[in-house]
């Protein structure tokens, strides 16, 4: 079996200078191929190398360590096994919420000798059973999007908000109230959301992530990173040649990807 291979992602340069440290020390054949400071370059980092494990701490700029974890395997290659993912914190309730999501571990910063040794045993083991193909890519992803709910964990989140009855979108001097109910599903689309209903299109400025938090999560699934969509409006869910999904609705033309994230979502498929 070849070296396994890390990346550290830290956005303190001494926290991540003493792990790295630390995991030279306790697990000498790890390779550290890279360390990064936030959590855009985590999961670009981590794709271009596609090292075996990833060290993400939760709070970082940018991204979250678990929001950077989702893009990541939502561009990973279906053919390869997803890496092992623990995560480091210097907060309790972000490391109990990723022991109950079931990462492959947590780390609690400052960083014990004991518990880092605990977490390279865990690891091993995991490898091990990745190699006997042991490892279900599904439920790692099903345990990342229980973290990634996971109250007050986004970026800039706060306390929870009313629920969302109808948007206010301008368009020139016009502005369109929308009603909520009548919204099919809703885009990202670069510094805007785009919100589609059965026969208009309307742009808002609301980030997608803050929409969600408004959102009753039985009425609008994520299954995207950057689409929510009103499952009573899915008619069908297809994979094509290449094992991807795609959802086709019925009151629209257009077909809305689901990554491989919230492909578990569909679980008849």
């Amino acid at each position: 079996m070849t070296a396994p291979r890390a990346l550290i992602a830290e956005d303190e340069p001494l926290l991540a200078q003493a792990l790295q440290q630390a995991l030279a020390e306790a697990w000498p054949k790890l390779v550290i191929v890279a360390t990064v400071g936030d959590g855009l370059s985590a999961a670009r980092t981590a794709l271009t190398l596609r090292p075996e494990v990833l060290f993400f701490d939760i709070r970082m700029p940018g991204q979250s360590g678990p929001e950077a974890a989702a893009e990541l395997f939502d561009a990973w290659p279906q053919a390869s096994p997803l890496p092992l993912l623990v995560f480091t914190t210097a907060y309790d309730q972000y490391a109990v919420q990723a022991f109950e999501a079931q990462a492959v571990d947590y780390l609690l910063k400052p960083i014990e000798r004991s518990r880092l040794e605990k977490s390279i045993r865990k690891l091993r083991q995991a490898l091990a059973d990745k190699a006997s193909a042991a490892i279900d890519d599904e439920a790692t992803l099903q345990r990342l999007r229980q973290l990634l709910a996971a109250p007050g964990l986004a970026q800039g989140s706060g306390a929870a908000r009313p629920r969302l009855t109808v948007l206010q979108a301008s368009s020139g001097s016009t502005l369109h109230m929308v009603p909520v109910t009548a919204v099919l599903y809703f885009e990202a689309a670069d510094k805007y959301v785009r919100v589609l209903t059965a026969m208009h299109e309307y742009l808002i400025r609301t980030p997608l992530k803050e929409l969600a938090a408004q959102l009753d999560p039985q009425e609008f699934w994520q299954v995207h990173r950057g689409t929510l969509v009103r499952i009573s409006s899915v008619e069908t869910a297809h994979r094509d040649e290449a094992g991807r999904l795609f959802l086709q609705l019925r009151q629209r033309p257009e077909r809305l990807a689901v990554s491989r994230l919230y492909a578990p979502l569909f679980k008849a498929m």
